[in-house]
């Protein structure tokens, strides 16, 4: 299929992350544009503001009439939805083309430069802040995490170089071709797709032997390549770490260089540790050290990932994406780490019943260390429930005396009840929408 001689494209999912840079570029590059999701959000809206038409009511007389040519229309879906969608089926019945995004990211990065950032945690970040250093050369850059810099999951630019997410949910990576990548991590996720932690690593030995120029991966890792590390000796070494003024300041050893004085302004090591790899990433391509910490130096992070939404003397209300117990403890030691002496409240949304029931019991020995624990019930996203597993069942099994199962509908009450100066919001489901309440109440309530 030649994407070149495809006039319209039509999304089934188009509010998704990944999704949604799709149809980014293809509007930014003159292509007809529109598509389904089943709610609206800031995402869906951002792409209306573009002139692309979403609805989101899953019926055949909602496709707009000129989407309805097989001959100038691609499908692009997400595995995330139902079996039985209406609109899905009928396309399928009809002949049309339909590609998973994974494949159409792997055909409009064939012919690129395309430098991947793989890995069960850190990918979001990781690829950001990589777009963000490969900016100046004109890099296409599609996100998984909306880039502060930016205020977009696609950084525009020519067809020379790629920078993607290499996802390994449903092997998607395996569809890529990359020249240059990195793998952060390669920590147990999705057995509800891959059945057993060995079977997940075998994925990432498949993706690597698709890199055709350099791989690099994080030192401890069981795969061959380039190392990177904080205080061990590997190919690309951060030292001399500190903090300086509410940022991070360090110095790197290259396989040839050393550069000084690095400064990076988001908390946590574990966002040291993607800094170095989008530097390794980088500089394998050719960017020089002096660009790579400039750039390094005015990224501006994440959306939902350690995000600010208050900040003041008096109250500190984290926004973060966490939902594996890895990434909750990374937020956990990054809060502990900017605020030692204060009291901290997580409220917590798990996401999908296969992985709560997964890592039970590494949930609960991460949520035990927090203060005081607000649970919500089970984000169930693409799965139906599972006999047992239940925000109750999690709720037991941690070792806390300030613990509680709230609904989303209660959760401002609470979160103003307690006496925490630092409150942190994580999770993958709906509480990415929940915290924007969150924060009016809670600024309200500091001006009464």
């Amino acid at each position: 299929m030649n994407l070149k001689t495809i006039h319209n494209v039509y999304f089934i999912g188009i509010g998704g992350i990944g999704m949604s840079a799709l149809a980014r570029y293809f509007k930014a590059n003159g292509k007809n544009v529109a598509g389904y999701d089943k709610t609206e959000t800031n995402i869906t809206i951002g792409l209306e503001k573009l002139g692309i038409a979403v609805h989101f009511d899953d019926a055949i007389d909602s496709i707009p009439k000129e989407f309805l040519s097989q001959k100038e229309t691609v499908i692009i879906y997400t595995p995330a939805i139902p079996k039985n969608h209406i609109e899905y089926n009928y396309l399928k019945e009809n002949n049309f083309i339909l590609l998973k995004r994974a494949e159409v990211l792997g055909k409009i990065t064939e012919h690129t430069f395309c430098l991947a950032v793989a890995g069960t945690h850190g990918k979001t970040t990781t690829s950001s802040i990589l777009g963000h250093i490969m900016k100046p050369s004109n890099a296409t850059s599609f996100l998984g995490g909306i880039a502060e810099n930016y205020n977009s999951n696609l950084i525009l630019g020519e067809d020379k170089i790629s920078v993607v997410e290499a996802d390994e949910f449903d092997r998607s990576f395996l569809q890529l071709s990359p020249n240059i990548a990195c793998i952060t991590s390669m920590d147990a996720d999705h057995l509800d797709i891959y059945g057993e932690h060995k079977e997940l690593i075998k994925s990432f030995n498949d993706f690597s032997k698709k890199v055709s120029d350099t791989l690099i991966v994080a030192k401890g890792l069981p795969i061959d390549g380039l190392t990177y590390a904080i205080d061990e000796e590997a190919d690309y070494k951060a030292f001399n770490l500190h903090v300086e003024s509410g940022k991070y300041i360090f110095d790197v050893k290259t396989p040839n260089d050393i550069v000084t004085n690095i400064e990076f302004y988001l908390p946590g090591k574990h966002n040291v540790m993607n800094a170095l790899s989008a530097l390794a990433i980088a500089n394998e391509y050719g960017i020089s050290l002096g660009l790579i910490k400039e750039q390094l130096k005015t990224f501006k992070g994440v959306q939902r990932r350690f995000s600010y939404k208050i900040n003041t003397p008096e109250l500190v209300l984290i926004d973060d994406y966490a939902h594996h117990p890895t990434e909750i403890k990374a937020v956990e030691n990054s809060v502990r780490e900017m605020y030692p002496n204060e009291k901290v409240l997580a409220v917590f949304q798990p996401h999908l019943f296969s992985r709560t029931r997964d890592f039970v019991d590494d949930f609960a020995a991460e949520l035990s260390k927090f203060d005081e624990l607000l649970l919500l019930d089970i984000y169930p996203a693409r799965e139906l429930p599972i006999e047992g597993v239940n925000s109750s069942w999690l709720l037991n099994k941690i070792n806390s005396k300030n613990k509680k199962l709230i609904t989303k509908e209660n959760v401002m009450n609470e979160v103003k009840k307690s006496s925490a100066k630092i409150i942190v919001m994580i999770g993958a489901g709906d509480i990415g929408a929940l915290i924007n309440d969150v924060v009016k109440e809670l600024k309200h309530k500091e001006l009464r």
